[in-house]
Protein backbone atom coordinates (compact mmCIF):
# COMPACT_ATOMS: atom_id res chain seq x y z
CA UNK A 1 0.00 0.00 0.00
CA UNK A 2 1.57 3.28 -1.03
CA UNK A 3 1.87 5.63 1.71
CA UNK A 4 0.86 9.29 1.69
CA UNK A 5 0.54 12.31 4.28
CA UNK A 6 -2.89 14.26 4.58
CA UNK A 7 -3.85 16.23 7.84
CA UNK A 8 -4.18 15.04 11.14
CA UNK A 9 -7.69 15.65 10.86
CA UNK A 10 -7.74 13.82 7.47
CA UNK A 11 -6.15 11.05 9.62
CA UNK A 12 -8.10 11.11 12.77
CA UNK A 13 -11.94 11.03 9.92
CA UNK A 14 -10.44 8.02 8.84
CA UNK A 15 -10.31 6.57 12.28
CA UNK A 16 -13.32 7.44 13.54
CA UNK A 17 -15.12 5.70 9.99
CA UNK A 18 -12.57 2.92 10.46
CA UNK A 19 -14.60 2.36 14.23
CA UNK A 20 -17.99 3.30 12.60
CA UNK A 21 -17.62 0.76 10.23
CA UNK A 22 -16.34 -2.11 12.45
CA UNK A 23 -19.75 -1.47 14.69
CA UNK A 24 -22.04 -1.67 11.68
CA UNK A 25 -20.58 -5.36 10.60
CA UNK A 26 -20.41 -6.51 13.91
CA UNK A 27 -24.17 -5.79 14.41
CA UNK A 28 -25.52 -6.17 10.75
CA UNK A 29 -22.45 -8.81 9.34
CA UNK A 30 -23.70 -6.95 5.78
CA UNK A 31 -21.11 -6.90 2.92
CA UNK A 32 -20.99 -3.58 1.99
CA UNK A 33 -19.91 -2.60 6.31
CA UNK A 34 -16.87 -4.66 5.74
CA UNK A 35 -16.06 -3.11 2.47
CA UNK A 36 -16.36 0.42 4.15
CA UNK A 37 -14.32 -0.84 7.11
CA UNK A 38 -11.33 -2.24 4.48
CA UNK A 39 -11.56 1.05 2.95
CA UNK A 40 -11.54 3.18 5.89
CA UNK A 41 -8.71 0.98 7.32
CA UNK A 42 -6.67 1.29 4.67
CA UNK A 43 -6.82 5.24 4.37
CA UNK A 44 -6.02 5.17 8.07
CA UNK A 45 -3.14 3.34 7.29
CA UNK A 46 -2.01 5.66 4.40
CA UNK A 47 -2.07 8.45 6.91
CA UNK A 48 -0.78 7.49 10.06
CA UNK A 49 2.34 5.53 8.16
CA UNK A 50 2.86 8.36 5.87
CA UNK A 51 3.31 10.86 8.56
CA UNK A 52 5.16 8.58 10.92
CA UNK A 53 7.37 5.49 9.48
CA UNK A 54 9.06 7.11 6.81
CA UNK A 55 12.44 8.13 7.08
CA UNK A 56 11.49 11.59 6.40
CA UNK A 57 9.07 11.51 9.12
CA UNK A 58 9.15 14.25 11.37
CA UNK A 59 8.28 14.89 15.25
CA UNK A 60 6.08 17.66 14.89
CA UNK A 61 3.87 16.47 12.37
CA UNK A 62 3.44 12.85 14.44
CA UNK A 63 2.88 14.86 17.08
CA UNK A 64 0.29 16.86 15.75
CA UNK A 65 -1.43 13.22 14.71
CA UNK A 66 -1.63 11.81 18.01
CA UNK A 67 -2.60 14.88 20.17
CA UNK A 68 -5.47 15.23 17.24
CA UNK A 69 -6.67 11.06 17.60
CA UNK A 70 -6.08 11.42 21.39
CA UNK A 71 -8.43 14.57 21.51
CA UNK A 72 -10.95 12.90 19.08
CA UNK A 73 -11.09 9.09 19.61
CA UNK A 74 -9.10 8.48 22.18
CA UNK A 75 -10.17 4.87 22.75
CA UNK A 76 -8.92 4.23 19.55
CA UNK A 77 -4.91 5.69 19.89
CA UNK A 78 -3.86 2.26 20.84
CA UNK A 79 -5.10 0.38 17.98
CA UNK A 80 -4.04 3.42 15.78
CA UNK A 81 0.21 3.54 16.95
CA UNK A 82 0.04 -0.54 17.15
CA UNK A 83 -0.87 -1.06 12.92
CA UNK A 84 0.93 -3.18 11.36
CA UNK A 85 2.09 -3.69 7.61
CA UNK A 86 2.17 -7.09 5.62
CA UNK A 87 5.54 -7.28 7.17
CA UNK A 88 4.42 -7.15 10.66
CA UNK A 89 6.20 -4.08 10.87
CA UNK A 90 4.17 -0.81 13.34
CA UNK A 91 5.57 2.76 13.25
CA UNK A 92 7.42 1.75 15.93
CA UNK A 93 9.58 -0.32 14.06
CA UNK A 94 10.41 1.88 11.37
CA UNK A 95 11.52 4.97 13.49
CA UNK A 96 13.85 2.92 15.56
CA UNK A 97 15.17 1.11 12.06
CA UNK A 98 15.44 5.11 11.05
CA UNK A 99 16.60 6.29 14.14
CA UNK A 100 14.21 8.52 14.62
CA UNK A 101 14.11 8.67 18.13
CA UNK A 102 12.50 11.98 18.66
CA UNK A 103 9.16 9.92 17.25
CA UNK A 104 9.99 6.79 19.20
CA UNK A 105 9.63 8.83 22.41
CA UNK A 106 6.33 10.58 21.05
CA UNK A 107 4.80 6.98 20.69
CA UNK A 108 6.55 5.56 24.18
CA UNK A 109 4.64 8.96 25.45
CA UNK A 110 1.46 7.14 24.50
CA UNK A 111 1.51 4.81 26.85
CA UNK A 112 -0.42 2.45 24.70
CA UNK A 113 2.40 1.39 22.14
CA UNK A 114 3.15 -1.71 22.48
CA UNK A 115 7.06 -2.55 22.19
CA UNK A 116 7.00 -6.30 22.31
CA UNK A 117 5.17 -6.75 18.43
CA UNK A 118 7.38 -8.86 16.23
CA UNK A 119 7.94 -8.71 12.66
CA UNK A 120 7.71 -11.36 10.22
CA UNK A 121 11.82 -11.55 11.01
CA UNK A 122 11.11 -11.92 14.88
CA UNK A 123 12.37 -8.99 15.41
CA UNK A 124 11.07 -6.45 18.21
CA UNK A 125 11.79 -2.68 18.50
CA UNK A 126 14.39 -3.32 21.24
CA UNK A 127 16.13 -5.27 19.03
CA UNK A 128 16.33 -3.37 15.66
CA UNK A 129 17.13 -0.68 18.36
CA UNK A 130 20.26 -2.51 19.02
CA UNK A 131 21.84 -2.80 15.68
CA UNK A 132 21.32 1.86 15.60
CA UNK A 133 23.85 4.32 16.91
CA UNK A 134 21.85 7.24 18.62
CA UNK A 135 22.63 10.64 17.36
CA UNK A 136 23.80 12.04 20.76
CA UNK A 137 22.74 11.68 24.53
CA UNK A 138 18.63 12.49 23.44
CA UNK A 139 18.51 9.60 21.23
CA UNK A 140 20.29 7.48 24.08
CA UNK A 141 17.83 8.20 26.58
CA UNK A 142 14.94 7.32 24.29
CA UNK A 143 16.88 3.78 23.58
CA UNK A 144 17.23 3.28 27.40
CA UNK A 145 13.05 3.92 27.95
CA UNK A 146 12.38 1.48 25.28
CA UNK A 147 14.71 -1.09 26.52
CA UNK A 148 12.99 -0.76 30.43
CA UNK A 149 9.86 -0.95 28.59
CA UNK A 150 10.56 -4.16 26.21
CA UNK A 151 11.15 -8.19 26.77
CA UNK A 152 15.14 -7.98 26.15
CA UNK A 153 15.58 -11.89 26.12
CA UNK A 154 13.46 -11.98 23.39
CA UNK A 155 14.70 -14.30 20.26
CA UNK A 156 13.97 -14.19 16.95
CA UNK A 157 11.80 -16.40 15.37
CA UNK A 158 13.93 -17.32 12.26
CA UNK A 159 17.26 -17.43 13.98
CA UNK A 160 16.79 -17.53 17.66
CA UNK A 161 19.39 -14.43 18.11
CA UNK A 162 18.20 -11.92 20.74
CA UNK A 163 19.15 -8.06 20.66
CA UNK A 164 22.30 -8.80 22.51
CA UNK A 165 23.20 -11.50 19.86
CA UNK A 166 22.83 -8.18 17.44
CA UNK A 167 24.54 -6.23 19.28
CA UNK A 168 28.08 -7.82 19.81
CA UNK A 169 27.62 -9.08 16.07
CA UNK A 170 27.32 -5.59 14.78
CA UNK A 171 29.88 -3.99 17.23
CA UNK A 172 27.49 -1.87 18.76
CA UNK A 173 29.17 -1.21 22.86
CA UNK A 174 26.75 1.33 23.70
CA UNK A 175 24.07 -1.28 22.96
CA UNK A 176 25.97 -3.55 24.54
CA UNK A 177 26.44 -1.91 27.42
CA UNK A 178 22.91 -0.71 27.42
CA UNK A 179 20.99 -4.11 27.35
CA UNK A 180 23.66 -5.45 29.81
CA UNK A 181 22.41 -3.30 32.14
CA UNK A 182 18.98 -4.32 31.85
CA UNK A 183 19.23 -8.11 32.19
CA UNK A 184 20.29 -9.13 28.83
CA UNK A 185 21.38 -13.13 29.37
CA UNK A 186 24.87 -13.17 27.99
CA UNK A 187 24.40 -17.01 27.83
CA UNK A 188 21.52 -17.82 25.56
CA UNK A 189 22.26 -19.39 22.39
CA UNK A 190 20.83 -19.09 18.92
CA UNK A 191 20.01 -22.11 16.77
CA UNK A 192 22.98 -22.63 15.61
CA UNK A 193 24.41 -22.18 19.56
CA UNK A 194 26.20 -19.08 19.08
CA UNK A 195 26.32 -16.79 21.88
CA UNK A 196 27.14 -12.76 21.76
CA UNK A 197 30.44 -13.78 23.01
CA UNK A 198 30.82 -15.99 20.36
CA UNK A 199 30.01 -13.13 17.61
CA UNK A 200 32.25 -10.56 19.23
CA UNK A 201 35.07 -12.69 18.85
CA UNK A 202 34.47 -14.31 15.66
CA UNK A 203 33.82 -10.54 14.03
CA UNK A 204 36.68 -9.13 15.83
CA UNK A 205 34.95 -6.73 18.38
CA UNK A 206 37.35 -7.51 21.33
CA UNK A 207 36.18 -4.68 22.53
CA UNK A 208 32.88 -5.93 23.13
CA UNK A 209 34.09 -9.54 23.95
CA UNK A 210 36.20 -8.15 27.11
CA UNK A 211 32.76 -5.99 28.03
CA UNK A 212 31.19 -9.53 28.24
CA UNK A 213 33.42 -11.35 30.62
CA UNK A 214 33.89 -8.34 32.57
CA UNK A 215 30.07 -7.47 32.89
CA UNK A 216 27.64 -10.30 32.56
CA UNK A 217 28.23 -13.79 33.95
CA UNK A 218 29.27 -15.13 30.81
CA UNK A 219 29.83 -18.48 29.92
CA UNK A 220 33.41 -18.41 27.37
CA UNK A 221 32.66 -23.05 27.57
CA UNK A 222 29.73 -22.91 25.51
CA UNK A 223 29.79 -24.24 22.21
CA UNK A 224 27.77 -23.98 19.01
CA UNK A 225 25.98 -27.01 17.82
CA UNK A 226 28.49 -27.83 14.96
CA UNK A 227 30.84 -28.19 18.58
CA UNK A 228 33.45 -25.73 16.77
CA UNK A 229 36.38 -24.99 18.78
CA UNK A 230 36.91 -21.04 19.29
CA UNK A 231 40.07 -19.81 19.95
CA UNK A 232 39.96 -16.99 22.80
CA UNK A 233 42.40 -14.13 21.66
CA UNK A 234 45.73 -14.11 24.47
CA UNK A 235 44.60 -10.29 24.97
CA UNK A 236 40.82 -11.98 25.95
CA UNK A 237 42.79 -14.62 28.24
CA UNK A 238 43.60 -12.20 30.57
CA UNK A 239 39.85 -10.92 31.46
CA UNK A 240 39.37 -14.82 31.75
CA UNK A 241 41.74 -14.52 34.82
Amino acid sequence: IRHFTQTPSRCCFSLIGYKDALFCSVLSHSWTCRVFQRKALIVLFQHWFGAAAEEASVSSTVSLYLREVRSAAPALLAFMVNLADDNSNTALHYSVSHCNYDIVGLLLDTGVVDVNIQNNAGYTAVMLASLTAPDGPAGTEVVRRLMELGSINVQSKQTGQTALHLAARHGRGVMVRLLLSFGADANIQDERGTTALMFASGRGHTHIARLLLERSQCDPTLSDKVELLRVVSPELQISLG
